[in-house]
């Protein structure tokens, strides 16, 4: 908020310029032909510039941008431009300014009522997620009709953190053992549950409610009195432990000129961060209204994980941590694995784009863990792009295939991520499986084949 009151530094505008220099022309042609009426008018005009520059306002009006939501999970978001003008000030020249769009100049006249403040509305869509820097107000007040203007002060950019949306997910995978004590699925030792696992006789500790009374009559007919008891037993519930493990440290986009600069990325196209928060996001909401515990280990900050846990609570915290998933400064190696808990089902969003993140997913993996690679990176737009740009994106593009390949072949189950809700995410069952499925339910293989034929394609067109 700017709400300085000192006296403000006041210039002529152009307008204010224009006059004078008339009025000294007139003037001086008064002079040399001797026509009193150029001199009148002259006068006139230059007394009437000296009369409004010597009646400037002392003071300086406030300006106050201000979001209309601080957090905000819809694709359009927007605040307000709140102006007090001091006394004498006739109108707010202003120009706002958003990333990856043009600026946006107005004037806002001031009110009748010189005590009500003046306010005007502004908004903008967006694709993206996190905290952005949304809005840039360049302001100047304007006094006499515009021709006298005050140095202008910025406010801004205004942050507003856009939250993430979910996606519906029919299916999920779970763990290869589930260790909890309770929870909506069957595990695969004994206790109270639903499901059958075998009838056996009658031992202490058993609750008489899991007497099956037919099996007993019908063992016990020959002998003609009831001698022994059979009970039914079942598998215990027990819930999974999921650990997300989302990379922060690439944010790259569709276009390929702006993967060098994050910060130059249009506000209408989704980076592969973004995808990841979404994929991140949906993952959680699904497991979590499941009544399965989920952590999150963000690979862009030095921190300890956010341990598994489950509930409403859990989900509004796992929401603002995937929305403010960012590197801290400069990327660092890792040298070792995050510790995860053991036997959690663990799922990277990354765009596997250098080595770390496939290492530490093979790492996961040989340690006993399922591990799920979801691919993120976007679509790239290769139309437009330079020819260098175009050879260097297609060796990046081989080298992640390549990648991609060696994950799948080495049990990580590979996943291309989607913005869908039409499909569900395959490859739930609890054994172990070598069969990459994507959200469409192409297996990857074929996909990373599909890219090379078409890669070569191109080459050969190219050529």
């Amino acid at each position: 908020m700017s709400s300085d009151q000192r006296e403000p530094d006041w210039l002529p505008t152009s307008g204010l310029a224009t006059s004078i220099v008339v009025g000294v022309g007139l003037l001086l042609l008064g002079i040399l032909t001797g026509r009193l009426q150029a001199a009148g008018m002259a006068a006139a005009i230059l007394l009437g510039s000296s009369w409004l520059w010597l009646r400037r306002p002392r003071q300086r009006g406030s300006v106050r941008l201000s979001a209309r939501a601080e957090t905000s999970s819809a694709s359009r978001v927007g605040g307000s431009i709140e102006w007090q003008p001091a006394a004498g000030t006739d109108s707010l020249r202003v120009r706002v300014s958003a990333p990856g769009h043009r600026s946006i100049n107005a004037v806002l006249a001031a009110p009748e009522d010189g005590s009500a403040p003046r306010r005007a509305e502004i908004s903008i869509r967006t694709a993206r997620t996190g905290r952005r820097p949304i809005f840039t107000v360049d302001h100047g007040e304007r006094y006499g009709q515009q021709l006298v203007g005050a140095l202008g002060d910025t406010e801004g950019p205004m942050a507003i953190t856009v939250l993430p949306k979910a996606e519906l997910l029919r299916e999920v995978p779970l763990p290869y053992r589930l260790q909890g004590l309770t929870g909506p699925h069957d595990s695969r030792r004994a206790g109270d549950g639903n499901d059958l696992r075998d009838i056996n006789l009658f031992t202490p500790g058993d609750r008489l409610r899991r007497i099956d009374w037919r099996v007993t009559a019908r063992r016990n007919s020959e002998a003609g009195a009831i001698s022994d008891l059979y009970v039914r037993r079942s598998y215990a519930t027990a819930d999974a432990a999921v650990m997300l493990v989302l990379d922060s440290r690439d944010e790259v986009g569709p276009d390929l000129t702006t993967w060098n600069d994050s910060s130059s990325i249009a506000e209408d196209d989704p980076t592969s961060l973004d995808h990841a928060r979404a994929a991140a996001l949906t993952l959680a909401r699904r497991y979590l209204a499941a009544g399965d515990r989920v952590g999150l280990e963000d690979l862009g900050r030095m921190r300890r994980p956010m341990p598994p846990a489950g509930g409403q609570r859990q989900l509004q915290r796992l929401t603002m941590r995937i929305a403010l998933a960012e590197p801290e400064g400069e990327p660092r190696a890792r040298h070792r694995a995050p510790r995860l808990p053991s036997g959690a089902l663990i799922i990277i969003c990354s765009t596997f784009l250098d080595d770390e993140t496939a290492h530490l997913a093979q790492l996961w993996h040989g340690a006993g863990h399922r591990v799920l690679a979801v691919d993120v990176l976007p679509e790239p737009e290769l139309k437009h792009a330079p020819d260098r740009l175009l050879t260097a994106y297609r060796i990046i593009a081989m080298e992640r295939e390549d990648r991609l390949i060696n994950l799948s072949r080495s049990g990580v189950e590979v996943i291309g991520w989607q913005q869908t809700a039409d499909h569900p995410l395959r490859g739930s069952r609890r054994h172990r499986t070598r069969t990459t499925v994507g959200l469409s339910g192409q297996p990857i293989q074929v996909a990373l084949a599909t890219l090379s034929r078409s890669r070569s394609s191109r080459s050969r067109s190219g050529r």
